[in-house]
């Protein structure tokens, strides 16, 4: 589980994912160092979950978030330090779709909004000026004319599998933006404003925006050299019958 904490997007994470990270490495499995921190639920090994038990209903009823050796669930339950309210909010409203429509082949816009989001989510704040730069996919206005507002602005990965994917970053990696400003700040504020964002209605819109992270300044080394953000595989120009991302990520846990 070795890493380079020193990358910006770690950096948030860095105090309690080297700490969770050391016990794994001195042999502790995964979920007992979990168990280590201050946790919102009790995190268990995986086999606990009963074959043919949706995960998330699980969690729910529970309490006891089932946790795999790697970095996908190593990075998950980093989410859930960090992140309760937003977190439980998130997996309470996944149980309740589950509840109410089963399991099927398709989740549900709902469903497919958590997913999304939870995997490759992050939320921005910064200057008017960039949010409607990105919005408009408008990427050298945001990247280049409009760089020195970066020095302000912060970007937070919230999606798991997007941290994941960070550990050995590619141009095309693309985060899913929460659209709207969040607070400046950290901790519980940021994770009770967060949780206050996700109604079912408001997530069934899909309220995000793509931003292939390593265009961030001061992300990539590479960015400073402004033909960066000339490969348009990566930095898309907006159109309507395009997905909204650049890459592929996990798909949920089911079982």
């Amino acid at each position: 589980m070795q890493m380079d904490w020193a990358r910006p997007w770690f950096a948030p994470w860095r105090a309690t994912g080297e700490a969770v990270a050391a016990d794994v490495e001195q042999g502790l499995l995964l979920h007992d160092a979990l168990n280590r921190q201050p946790v919102p639920v009790r995190f268990v090994d995986q086999a606990q979950l009963p074959e043919g038990r949706p995960y998330e209903s699980f969690v729910f009823e529970t309490g006891c978030c089932p946790v795999r050796p790697g970095l996908h669930d190593f990075f998950n339950g980093l989410c859930w330090l960090r992140f309760p309210q937003a977190k439980r909010t998130l997996n309470r409203l996944q149980a309740q779709a589950i509840a109410r429509d089963g399991v099927g082949a398709r989740r549900g816009p709902v469903r497919d909004a958590i997913t999304l989001f939870d995997e490759s989510g992050a939320l921005l704040q910064a200057a008017p000026p960039l949010w409607q730069a990105l919005r408009a996919r408008a990427w050298r206005r945001l990247f280049v004319e409009l760089r020195p507002l970066w020095r302000e602005a912060r970007l937070l990965v919230f999606g798991h599998a997007l941290l994941e994917q960070l550990a050995a970053p590619r141009k095309n990696i693309t985060a899913h933006v929460w659209c709207e400003p969040c607070p400046a700040g950290e901790g519980p504020d940021l994770d009770a404003w967060l949780a206050a964002q996700l109604a079912p209605g408001r997530l069934a819109a899909k309220p995000f925006t793509p931003l292939p992270v390593l265009g961030v300044p001061g992300w990539c080394a590479e960015n400073e050299n402004f033909s960066f953000y000339d490969d348009s595989l990566v930095f898309r120009p907006p159109r309507a019958s395009e997905p909204s991302t650049t890459t592929t990520l996990p798909g949920p846990r089911r079982s």
